[in-house]
């Protein structure tokens, strides 16, 4: 028996043989299992990653996307002023339809600044030109960076108190280190003297203009004076481009007075034709009283923005008068250069005429230049436009400008004239010089008689090859810095979204980021661009 275990063990080993070679093959194939399993398990990890980071990319480009189509409007306020006026200011882009996004410049880093294609500032000035208290951090930290923001469009508007010395400090430093990050200004910083109605105003215009909505109520609607509509003429007879016309008005007051570079604000009012219209669609009657003083329905809705959708025109039917004239908004203000100086004894104007895209005549421009008539009432307010006033010293002055701009700098002109300063150079640009030359005689006569150092022109449509205002700049280079070594100014004035910034980025290449920064700081660099 002490054999059996010997004997036993003989006889299973074939079984055991048997049973170790499965054992193997199975440990192989569940280790085979096993490390497919593992394989499957990081295929899926990896995949998962892949999948989360094309995510996370898409979100960013998304991201990137909507703040590129996106407008930020950064506030600076010490006492909530500036930040109740960008709420505003954001509300009224979210009602054009702009997508708006709205912080305090404390919540504002290199990176967000990098994701916006487009930023508002407004910002206060506390003190002797300090930041806010909520303004600090980005003044002491991003301010003093050397970043490159020239994918960047902005705005700003300053709040600030003109007794004290640095009138807006805050803004105009921003503004300063705006420019050396190559970010590029949309109009010129608009200074604000204790909320100036006028300032606020010219803001929202520019708004307006920023939103392509024609039709952005006022925040405040101005004080006007009644003026008389005493000529009116077309300038550009055959040409290429809309009507342009030549206005001038009077005063009812005696010795009115103005700058070279103010603006005239217009109430606009609609035609007669158009409220005639209007009341008989919806069958109302226009003799109707509505106000204390006699003014009839009719008279009221001139100055009401009377609708031109069908859904509009459904939610005033079957209202009454006084309910449709609180329902109706008032018709925004226009803002217009004014192209000539006190001595002229009237006030004159140069407007081309617009129209909606269903061929209706824009507010301002077609009342203008189409339904006021001659020795008819126009409701103008003249805004002191301190920004764009002529030189303090008798220095040399540069002027550039395309299309309607040339009203702003021939107001300049006639005052530099009057003054007896000489040295004045004049760059223009339009479309035909046979048809779009405005003011071509008195030009030339100043030009002859020496009052007109330099006039140089650009007609786009005069020869095959176009040639525009900025390649005029280029083709002055040498000229122009002579004359900017000399302590010349240079005034631009006309469209913000072509020519200016053209302009802006030949002056640039012609004089250097240093000169230009040292011309925009001591006022010698001015636009008044829209």
């Amino acid at each position: 028996m002490k054999y059996f275990p010997f004997a036993l063990c003989a006889l299973f080993n074939p079984v055991i043989a048997f049973a170790s070679d499965f054992e193997r093959a199975y440990t192989a194939k569940a280790t085979g299992v096993i490390l497919l399993y593992l394989l499957f398990c990081g295929w899926i990890i990896w995949r998962h990653s892949k999948k989360t980071a094309l995510n996370r990319l898409a979100d960013q480009a998304d991201s990137s996307l909507r703040n590129s189509h996106s407008i930020l409007v950064a506030y600076a306020s010490q006492t909530g002023n500036a930040e109740l006026i960008a709420r505003k200011t954001a509300e009224s882009l979210k009602t054009a339809g702009l997508s708006v996004e709205t912080l305090p410049l404390s919540g504002i880093d290199a990176t967000a600044l990098q994701d916006f294609s487009r930023t508002l500032f407004v910002v206060s000035t506390t003190g002797e030109g300090d930041a806010p208290d909520n303004a600090a951090d980005f003044q002491q930290n991003l301010m003093q960076s050397n970043i490159n923001l020239s994918h960047l469009q902005y705005g700003i508007l300053a709040l600030g108190d003109s007794s004290y010395t640095f009138f807006c400090g805050f803004g105009h430093a921003l503004d300063a280190w705006l420019q050396r990050t190559h970010a590029l200004p949309l109009f010129d910083l608009i200074a604000v003297d204790h909320l100036d109605d006028g300032a606020l105003r010219h803001w929202q215009y520019q708004l307006g203009l920023l939103a392509h909505n024609t039709e952005m109520q006022d925040w405040e609607t101005p004080v006007y004076q009644p003026w008389t509509l005493i000529a009116r003429s077309q300038l550009n007879h055959g040409s290429a481009g809309a009507p342009v016309f030549h206005l001038k008005l009077a005063s009812e007051k005696k010795n009115m007075q103005w700058q070279a570079g103010d603006i005239a604000e217009i109430g606009p009012r609609n035609s007669q034709q158009a409220v005639a219209q209007f009341l008989t669609r919806l069958a109302l009657d226009g003799t109707v009283s509505v106000s204390a003083e006699g003014t009839t329905f009719a008279e009221a809705l001139l100055e009401k923005l009377l609708p031109h959708e069908d859904a509009s025109w459904k939610t005033l039917s079957g209202l009454d008068a006084e309910v449709i004239l609180r329902t109706l908004k008032n018709l925004p203000h226009r803002e217009y250069s004014i192209a000539s100086i006190p001595q002229d004894q009237h006030l004159e104007l140069l407007i081309r005429q617009t129209h909606y895209a269903d061929g209706r005549p824009g507010i301002g421009s077609g009342w203008l230049t189409q339904h006021a008539a001659l020795g008819g009432d126009i409701a103008l307010r003249i805004r002191e436009n301190t920004a764009f006033h002529p030189p303090a010293q008798n220095i040399p002055l540069i002027l550039i400008g395309n299309g309607t701009g040339i009203a702003g700098l021939r107001a300049h002109l006639k005052a530099r004239i009057a003054s007896g300063h000489q040295q004045n150079m004049l760059i223009f640009g339009e479309r035909n010089a046979g048809h779009d030359f405005y003011f071509k005689n008195e030009l030339q006569t100043w030009l002859q008689q020496g009052l007109l150092t330099r006039l140089a022109t650009a007609f786009s449509r005069d020869q095959a090859e176009k040639t525009y205002v900025q390649d005029v700049v280029k083709s002055l280079a040498e000229e122009i810095k002579n004359w900017v070594q000399n302590g010349a100014a240079i005034y631009v004035c006309g469209s913000a979204t072509g020519m200016a910034p053209a302009v802006h980025n030949q002056l640039l290449e012609i004089l250097g980021e240093k000169i230009i920064a040292n011309v925009t700081a001591s006022g010698r660099y001015r636009r008044d661009v829209y």
